[in-house]
This record gives C-alpha cells, sequence and structure tokens, in this order.
C-alpha cells in the first residue's frame, strides 16, 4: 500500500473526471484522505467510493467532496458553513480554500474525532460545535457559501435565511434513492435553484445524536 502513489491515481481521477481548477485540486491533494477513515479501511482512502465512519455516517466519495467544493463558488475570502462535520475531510478541503469554515455535526464523538485531525495537520481556520444541523450557526451568518453534506426532503429554511448576497448552498435533496444536489443562489429576486447531480447522502437528521445512535 503506498498512499503517494494512490494519492497521485485519485488526483489524475478527478482530472479526467473534470475538475480542472488548480486551486482544488492542490487542496484535494494537501489533505491526508488517510487521516480521515477508520484504521481498517486505510487501503481504500484513495479510492473513489464512499467509506463508512461509524455513527452511521461515511466520508464522501473524493469525487464528489471535488464537484461540491467546485460548485460551491469559494475564494479566499470565502466564509463557509458546512453542515454534517462527519470525519471532518469535507471541511479540511474546504479550509484549504476559504478563509474560515465553520462546521456542525450533531454527533459529539465525529465533531472531536475531527478536531482532533484539524489540530494534527494545523488547520487553524476551521470552527466546529455540536448542533442540529437543519438550523445553522446563526450567530455567524451571512455565509457566502454553505454546503450541507446529508440530505433532506427540501433545504431546510433556517439555512437559506443565512445565505448572503450572491452566496451559494449546496444540497442533496430528495428520499435515500432520488437525491439531487441542488445548488441554491441568492439573488435581487430572491433565490435560483439549479439540480447539478444525482448523488447519494445519508439522511440530514434534526437535534442531536441520541444514545443508541452513538453506539453505531
Amino acid at each position: 500500500m503506498n498512499q503517494n502513489e494512490d494519492k497521485a491515481r485519485m488526483i489524475l481521477q478527478l482530472r479526467q473526471a473534470g475538475i480542472t481548477d488548480a486551486t482544488i485540486l492542490n487542496a484535494m491533494e494537501s489533505v491526508p484522505r488517510e487521516l480521515f477513515v477508520p484504521e481498517q479501511l486505510l487501503a481504500s482512502a484513495y479510492a473513489d467510493g464512499a467509506l463508512p465512519i461509524g455513527h452511521g455516517q461515511t466520508i464522501s466519495q473524493p469525487l464528489i467532496v471535488a464537484h461540491m467544493v467546485e460548485a460551491l463558488e469559494v475564494n479566499e475570502q470565502s466564509k463557509v458553513l458546512e453542515i454534517g462535520t462527519g470525519s471532518g475531510y469535507h471541511a479540511a478541503v474546504l479550509a484549504g480554500l476559504c478563509r474560515r469554515v465553520y462546521s456542525v455535526e450533531r454527533v459529539r464523538d465525529l465533531r472531536l474525532q475531527a478536531e482532533q485531525r484539524f489540530k494534527q495537520l494545523k488547520i487553524h481556520n476551521v470552527i466546529t460545535k455540536v448542533a442540529d444541523g437543519t438550523k445553522g450557526w446563526p450567530e455567524q451568518a451571512p455565509f457566502d457559501g454553505i454546503s450541507v453534506t446529508a440530505a433532506s426532503a427540501e433545504v431546510p429554511p433556517a439555512l437559506l435565511d443565512q445565505l448572503g448576497p450572491n452566496g451559494v448552498l449546496l444540497a442533496p435533496v430528495g428520499p435515500e434513492d432520488q437525491q439531487m444536489l441542488v445548488r441554491m443562489r441568492r439573488t435581487e429576486e430572491g433565490f435560483s435553484r439549479e439540480e447539478l447531480a444525482h448523488v447519494r447522502f445519508v439522511p440530514l437528521r434534526q437535534g442531536l445524536a441520541r444514545d443508541s445512535e452513538m453506539t453505531r
């Protein structure tokens, strides 16, 4: 198992899939994905597939992360809200592209593990908290971008309210087997909506994780 070779293969696959923005490719290349997956799955760290991280959650496949980051249209001045910290991988990639990332996670253990990874990698521009992601982070609004990494029937209204002028929100919308990655953009007239791609994410749940969820 050679992580450098696996990472190089991942970057090549991203290029072949149409991800050509050098800043995004550099951000993906700079994050050691193997630190964000369970030890027993290290051999699959750079494979183009989602992997379980415990608590019923997953780390998204690299191509989906790259496409979402690209569609979010962020830059070095952007202030971004992420709903669903998970392993922290998506936030770590965004951290290399944005001024600041605020990330909300409902499972305390996942948030703690992600914080430890950020510390290990000396990532200082990601701020996390344990909270109900459907409510966003109103104290820090407005945001230039909002990235939702769990699916719901519709985009939570509270998140749209926290989007700044010309801001972009990405969210998977729909039931488990028929989700569409939707891009919402705040305009002077309200919101525009685009359907970007068919995706499959875990469901977005309200409230904090219960004890029964913590043991899965």
